[in-house]
C-alpha cells in the first residue's frame, strides 16, 4: 500500500517522454488513457487504505524524515489525489475526438506528453510531505499547463498562456521566497517537522513574512479574487480537453495546498494571530458576487463558466475563512462537487464546439433541440452549480450555510444565497439560448455529438445527481479529513466573524 504514493507520481512521469516519441495518431492517446486509468485505480485504492488503515508515511530512498523527502498521505490529500486522477481518467475517452479536432496532427504526441506531465505535477503536490517538493511539482504542473493552453486553435491562446506564465511565475516566486524564509528560521522543509518547530519561532517577523509570501503565492495559483486575471482567458482559449481538466483539478489542488499550509504547517495558534481568516471571508464575498456578475455579461459560454469558476473558488475560500470544522467540511466537499459540475459543463460545451466550432451565445441558439443529451448535461450541471436540492452542489452549499449559521454570520448566509441567485441568471442565460430561442439556420442540420463525447459528459452529469442523493462517501471522507487536519467544531468558530 505505501508504494502507491510513489507510483502515482512515477508512472505518469515515466510515461510522458515515452508518449512524446510515439508516432502522432491514436497510439499516444491509448497509452495516456491506460496511464490515467491506472492512476485512478491506484488513487482509489490509496484512499480506501487510508480510511481503513490510517495515514501512510513513505521514505524516499531510505532516508528517514525529516532529513529525507517524505510522502505523507492522509485522508485530505488522498481524497484530492482521487479527484485529480478520476477526472483525468474520465477526460481521456472524451479527448480522442476532441483533440483530433482541435490539435494539429503533428503535435498530438507532444500534447499527451504535456498532459501526463501536468497530471504528474498535480498528483505530486497531493502526495509530498516536503514543502520544497511542493514547489517542484507546482512548476512541473504549471509549465506543462502553459504549453497545453498555448496549443489552442485560436491565436489568443498564446496570449492567454503568456499571461498565465507571468502570473504563475510571480506566484511560484512568492511561494519559493516564503519557503526560503521559513527554512532560514527552522532548518527543515518537512511539513510535519515544520509544524513542530514553528511554534518556537512564531513571534519572529521573518516567519510572518514567509507566511504572507506563501499565502499570496498559493492565492495566485488558486485564482483567488482579485488575483484571478489569468484564469478567464486560460479557460476560454485552451483546447476543450485542457479547459475540462484544469477547471476540475488545478484550482482544487491549490485549495488543498492552502488548507495544508493553514492547518498542518502553520497550526491554528499562528494563523489566529494574523488577519488571514477575516481576509478570506471578505475575498470570498467579493469573488462570489463580483465574478458571478461578470459571468452574467459574458457572450462566450466558456468565458461565462470561467468566471463562474472564480465565484465557486470564492465559496471554497469562504469555508476556509469561517475556519470551523463545518466550514472546512464544506470546502472539501465543494472541491469534489465543483470538479463534477464543471467537468460536466465544460465537456458539454466542448461537444458544442466539436459540432459548430463556436460557443458564443448568439451561435448556439436552438442547439438544445438538436443536441438533447448535451443539453441535458448542461441542465444537470447548471442546476448543481446553482445548488438545487438533489444535486451535488446543494450539499456543499448546505454545509457552507450551516458553517455560517454556527457563527451567526448572517452576512455570509446572505452572500451565499445571493450568489446562488446570480448563478440562476447566468445558467438561465445558457438554457435560454440553447432551448428557448429560435435556432439559427446553420444549426438546423446539427446532430448530437459522438458517443465518445456524450458518454463521459453524461457520466459526470449523473454523478452530480448521485452524489447529491447519496452523501455517505463524500461527507464521510470530508469529515474524516477535517479530523485529520486537527479541527473540531469549537476550533476557531466565531473567532473571526465580521
Amino acid at each position: 500500500m505505501e508504494h502507491i504514493s510513489l507510483l502515482l507520481v512515477v508512472i505518469p512521469l515515466i510515461a510522458a517522454p515515452l508518449v512524446a516519441i510515439l508516432p502522432n495518431g491514436r497510439l499516444p492517446w491509448l497509452v495516456t488513457t491506460l496511464v490515467t486509468v491506472i492512476c485512478a485505480i491506484l488513487a482509489s485504492t490509496q484512499l480506501w487504505g487510508i480510511l481503513h488503515e490510517g495515514m501512510i508515511s513513505y521514505e524516499l530512498g531510505g532516508w528517514a524524515p525529516p532529513w529525507g523527502i517524505e510522502y505523507r498521505i492522509d485522508t485530505v490529500n488522498a481524497f484530492v489525489a482521487l479527484i485529480v486522477a478520476g477526472i483525468a481518467a474520465a477526460t481521456l475517452p472524451y479527448a480522442l475526438l476532441s483533440v483530433e479536432k482541435e490539435i494539429p496532427k503533428n503535435q498530438i504526441s507532444l500534447f499527451y506528453c504535456a498532459f501526463l506531465l501536468c497530471l504528474c505535477g498535480l498528483l505530486g503536490i497531493t502526495q509530498t510531505g516536503d514543502i520544497f517538493n511542493v514547489f517542484v511539482f507546482l512548476e512541473v504542473s504549471s509549465l506543462s499547463s502553459y504549453a497545453l493552453i498555448s496549443m489552442g486553435k485560436n491565436r489568443q491562446a498564446l496570449t492567454a498562456a503568456y499571461q498565465y506564465l507571468i502570473m504563475g511565475t510571480i506566484g511560484a516566486t512568492f511561494f519559493l521566497i516564503g519557503v526560503g524564509l521559513i527554512y532560514s528560521q527552522t532548518g527543515t522543509l518537512n511539513m510535519a517537522d515544520l509544524a513542530e518547530r514553528l511554534p518556537a519561532v512564531f513571534e519572529r517577523r521573518t516567519v510572518h513574512t514567509g507566511f504572507a509570501f506563501i499565502v499570496i503565492g498559493i492565492a495566485l495559483k488558486l485564482a483567488l479574487f482579485p488575483l484571478h486575471l489569468w484564469l478567464p482567458n486560460a479557460y476560454t482559449y485552451a483546447p476543450s480537453v485542457i479547459t475540462i481538466f484544469l477547471a476540475a483539478t488545478a484550482t482544487k489542488v491549490a485549495v488543498y495546498l492552502m488548507l495544508r499550509m493553514l492547518f498542518t504547517v502553520f497550526p491554528d495558534g499562528f494563523a489566529l494571530g494574523t488577519p488571514i481568516y477575516g481576509l478570506f471571508i471578505l475575498l470570498g464575498f467579493a469573488g462570489i458576487i463580483g465574478a458571478s456578475i461578470y459571468a452574467i455579461y459574458q457572450i462566450d459560454v466558456k468565458r461565462l463558466l470561467a468566471y463562474s469558476s472564480v465565484a465557486q473558488i470564492g465559496y471554497m475560500v469562504l469555508g476556509m475563512g469561517l475556519a470551523s470544522a463545518t466550514g472546512i467540511t464544506a470546502t472539501i466537499l465543494h472541491l469534489f462537487n465543483h470538479a463534477l459540475m464543471k467537468g460536466a459543463l465544460f465537456m458539454a460545451v466542448g461537444a458544442i464546439i466539436y459540432r459548430i466550432g463556436s460557443c458564443r451565445i448568439d451561435n448556439i441558439q436552438g442547439l438544445g433541440r438538436q443536441m438533447p443529451w448535451t443539453f441535458a448535461a448542461i441542465i444537470i450541471g447548471g442546476f448543481s452549480l446553482v445548488g438545487i436540492p438533489g444535486t451535488a452542489g446543494f450539499i456543499s452549499k448546505w454545509y457552507l450555510v450551516l458553517a455560517a449559521l454556527e457563527q451567526h454570520n448572517w452576512i455570509a448566509v446572505a452572500v451565499i444565497l445571493f450568489g446562488s441567485l446570480l448563478a440562476v441568471v447566468y445558467v438561465g442565460k445558457m438554457i435560454e439560448a440553447l432551448y428557448f430561442k429560435p435556432a439559427i439556420e446553420s444549426n438546423l442540420s446539427v446532430k448530437e455529438a459522438p458517443l465518445l463525447l456524450v458518454v463521459p459528459t453524461l457520466m459526470l452529469a449523473i454523478a452530480n445527481i448521485y452524489f447529491g442523493l447519496n452523501t455517505d462517501l463524500t461527507v464521510g471522507v470530508a469529515e474524516t479529513a477535517v479530523q485529520m487536519l486537527g479541527l473540531t467544531t469549537e476550533s476557531v468558530a466565531g473567532a473571526v466573524s465580521p
